[in-house]
């Protein structure tokens, strides 16, 4: 994602890292916009504090820490010139909203860059521990028509194939647990499932996971969704009036 920033031409005034976890891409985007505001944003206050003397290393304009909600950002409307989102988006509940959100705080013409996990990712985990405990990842031609209900315009997407070989499912479920990857379903009582939990689940999940191992091993697929898309200058005022744009030739 940050190659892909290369290639566009940005001088944003504020930037806001959505899902920044311990702030790894803040510092990155504050390295390339050395003028702008940068604020990183993450519903987890841990993983924010882990973060944070690392972000001291910007003296000059350190990354600002926001403990909030993707869908409840408290950033002021069209105030920011590049919302980056990566690996944070299917953690929201209503991805939808989340996206109508971005598109709320984004300043005309400014930039949406995220990441997310697509169906095919874990879909042998999701096999082995039932579609209850792993979750259904949004499908990138869904998110794309997505990006459209919120608002934005000329919406790019792709996708990358990974595949992660483990000596066996036990590997497997500790890097999971390792890299915070819980699951977030909501269940019938409506609190969020805790997690692949029990001893006689998790002894049945090894012994179906042992059972895809090829060649003694345990290959895991993960689908990368890439999407960017503009947030268009508005065409018609809050009365209705059309909005025209005049532009001296040089």
């Amino acid at each position: 994602m940050l190659e892909r920033l290369d290639y566009v031409r940005l001088a944003p005034r504020r930037v806001l890292d959505a899902g920044s976890g311990p702030g790894r891409d803040a510092r990155a985007l504050a390295k390339r916009y050395r003028k702008a505001d940068v604020l990183a944003l993450d519903f987890s206050q841990p993983m924010l504090h882990a973060g944070r003397p690392r972000l001291r290393f910007f003296e000059r304009r350190p990354a600002r820490r926001v403990c909030a909600d993707l869908m409840r950002v408290p950033v002021a409307s069209t105030t920011v010139g590049l919302l980056w989102s990566n690996m944070a988006l299917h953690w929201a509940a209503d991805p939808l909203a989340a996206l109508r959100e971005f598109h709320r705080v984004l300043a005309h013409e400014g930039l949406l860059m995220f990441s997310t996990l697509g169906p095919d990712t874990l879909s042998g985990l999701r096999a082995a521990a039932g579609g209850a405990r792993v979750h259904s990842f949004a499908d990138m031609h869904d998110l794309g028509d997505m990006l459209v209900a919120a608002g934005f315009a000329e919406p790019v997407m792709d996708t990358e194939r990974i595949t992660v070989v483990y000596a066996d499912g036990e590997a497997l479920l500790a890097d999971l647990r390792a890299s915070g990857q819980t699951c977030a379903l909501i269940g019938r009582e409506g609190e969020r499932q805790r997690g692949l939990a029990g001893r006689d689940f998790l002894a049945g999940l090894r012994e179906k996971l042992a059972a895809q191992r090829v060649e003694g091993k345990l290959h895991v697929g993960y689908e990368v969704v890439y999407g960017h898309a503009w947030k268009a200058a508005p065409r018609h005022a809050a009365d209705g009036r059309a909005i025209v744009k005049f532009e001296r030739l040089r």
